[in-house]
This record gives C-alpha cells, sequence and structure tokens, in this order.
C-alpha cells in the first residue's frame, strides 16, 4: 500500500510559509519589507551576472573598438527618446517632450539612423524618462522595493509599468524575430558593459552590496521621478517660484526688520525746522535802515 503523500506536501508547504512568514518580520527596513525574497534573488542575479554576463560583456568592451560601442549605445538611446518624450509630455513637461523628440528627428536623420548623436552636440540634452516615473509624479507611492529576475532592483510601482515600458518599446515590433532577440541581446550586453567599472569598484569595497545598491537605487530613483527634488510638491514650487507678494516677503523675512524700522524714523521728518535759525538774516536788513 503506497503512503499518502498529500498530507506530507501540505506540511511542507505550510512550513515553507511560516518561514518565509518570519524571515520577513526580521527586516526593520520599511522600504524593504521582502528584504529576505530580495536577498535571495540578489544572489541568484549576482551568480548569474558572475557567471554569464559579466565575462561576454568584458569580452565585448575590450574586443569591440569603442566608436563601435558608442553607436550600438546611440542606437538604442535614440529609440528610447521616443518613449522618454511620449513620458515627458505626460507628465506636463511639454518643452522637454518636445525637445526629446526633436532629438529623435535629428539623430534618425542627420544622425544615419541615431548611430551618431547629432543632437547632444546642438545642445539638446537627453532625458531619461519610464512609465514608473510618470506615475511616481502624478502621485502613485513607490510601494516596497522589489528586486527582479534578471532585470535587477525595481519597486512594485516601477514594476507595475514595466509592461507598459515593454509595449511602447519600438525595438519589440522589428522582425523577424531573430533579428529582434539579437538585437536585444546586444542591448543588454552594452548596457552591462557601461557598467563594469561601477561594479568592479562596488566589489572592492567592504560592505554589504545588497543594501548599497538598494538604499542607491532608491535614493536615485526618487531623484529621478522629481527631477533632482524630494517630492512634486517641492518641484513645483522650484519650477513656478513665489507666487504673490506675500509669499516673496516671507522668503525675504530676514529682511523684514530692517524694513519695519524704516517708518520708525519718519518722525525726524520735522527736520525742516531749523528755519527758525534763518532769523538772524533779519539784523541784516536792520543795519540797512540807518542808512536811510
Amino acid at each position: 500500500m503506497k503512503p499518502n503523500r498529500a498530507p506530507t506536501w501540505r506540511v511542507s508547504a505550510a512550513a515553507l510559509v511560516a518561514i518565509a512568514t518570519l524571515s520577513g518580520c526580521a527586516t526593520n527596513n520599511p522600504r524593504d519589507p521582502l528584504e529576505p525574497y530580495n536577498r535571495a534573488m540578489f544572489k541568484v542575479n549576482d551568480t548569474i551576472d558572475e557567471v554569464a554576463l559579466k565575462p561576454v560583456a568584458t569580452a565585448y568592451k575590450k574586443v569591440l573598438p569603442s566608436f563601435v560601442q558608442t553607436g550600438v549605445n546611440n542606437f538604442f538611446g535614440n529609440l528610447s527618446d521616443v518613449w522618454t518624450g511620449a513620458n515627458n509630455l505626460m507628465q506636463g513637461k511639454g518643452e522637454q517632450g518636445m525637445s526629446d523628440w526633436t532629438r529623435v528627428a535629428l539623430n534618425s536623420t542627420f544622425g544615419i539612423g541615431g548611430l551618431f548623436d547629432i543632437a547632444s552636440e546642438a545642445g539638446l540634452k537627453k532625458h531619461n524618462e519610464d512609465f514608473g516615473q510618470t506615475l511616481g509624479y502624478w502621485g502613485v507611492p513607490s510601494g516596497p522595493y522589489l528586486m527582479l529576475p534578471l532585470l535587477g532592483p525595481s519597486t512594485v510601482r516601477d514594476t507595475s509599468g514595466l509592461p507598459v515600458d515593454m509595449a511602447a518599446n519600438g525595438w519589440s515590433y522589428v522582425d523577424p524575430s531573430r533579428t529582434r532577440n539579437i538585437g536585444t541581446a546586444v542591448r543588454v550586453i552594452d548596457t552591462r558593459a557601461n557598467l563594469l567599472d561601477a561594479s568592479n569598484l562596488l566589489e572592492g569595497a567592504a560592505l554589504d552590496r545588497y543594501e548599497f545598491i538598494r538604499d542607491g537605487f532608491l535614493q536615485r530613483r526618487q531623484s529621478q521621478v522629481f527631477d533632482g527634488e524630494s517630492s512634486r510638491k517641492a518641484l513645483k514650487e522650484a519650477n513656478e517660484g513665489p507666487a504673490d507678494a506675500k509669499s516673496i516677503r516671507a522668503a525675504y523675512a530676514d529682511d523684514a526688520p530692517a524694513t519695519d524700522a524704516a517708518p520708525a524714523a519718519t518722525p525726524t521728518a520735522p527736520a525742516p525746522t531749523p528755519a527758525p535759525e534763518a532769523a538772524p538774516a533779519a539784523p541784516a536788513v536792520s543795519s540797512e535802515t540807518p542808512s536811510k
């Protein structure tokens, strides 16, 4: 008679849930309540990177001439400018959005399909925006920190925006699929090659790499969402400045005492009283009277 394995399976599942629950309670960081899972996924990603991605990216950087690497980076950067411009417009930043699309027009034509970044030389600054940043700009909270398989650091909000970003990626519609897959692999390798120096420096530092990457990502992400400000309100105030005379006076509150002190000096206005000193001029007239 075969033993019934169903109860064993249920017990094992319950044990795993209990372990995950207890380990989840062990973290004290409110931004990272999923830390046990995130650390495990970080180790998986780190292993894949060390075994496969980093060696290929190192060979890519050593073998290919620098101008070829620059061309690859420019080409995919030009494609991303299309979606960046759309996100800037969705955030109400019309000037930046039109600048991004102007970059695409210049680089796609005079830059030979984006291989040359003519727009940057013309003074058009490159931006980097995605749908997660657009959601954050309009007040959607970031939610917990989340380490994604292969994709790396993210948040719950940014992860929810990934399907939109993927659908808006022009390269995902390239046919045939073989060309699309090769291009995607080259793009990933090129991105990893650009991070080699930073990753080597991080690996040589004596610190908790998981915490360093997490805290750095969250801080950088907030800066990206609000263009360097701490919140959307601060960004709006920075763009608009003081709205009226009251806010201007509040901005220069340190100068208020000097301004208020001026009216106190007005009682000295009767300074014209020295006029009585003109009375001594009368003797001059009287000196002429004897001559009559």
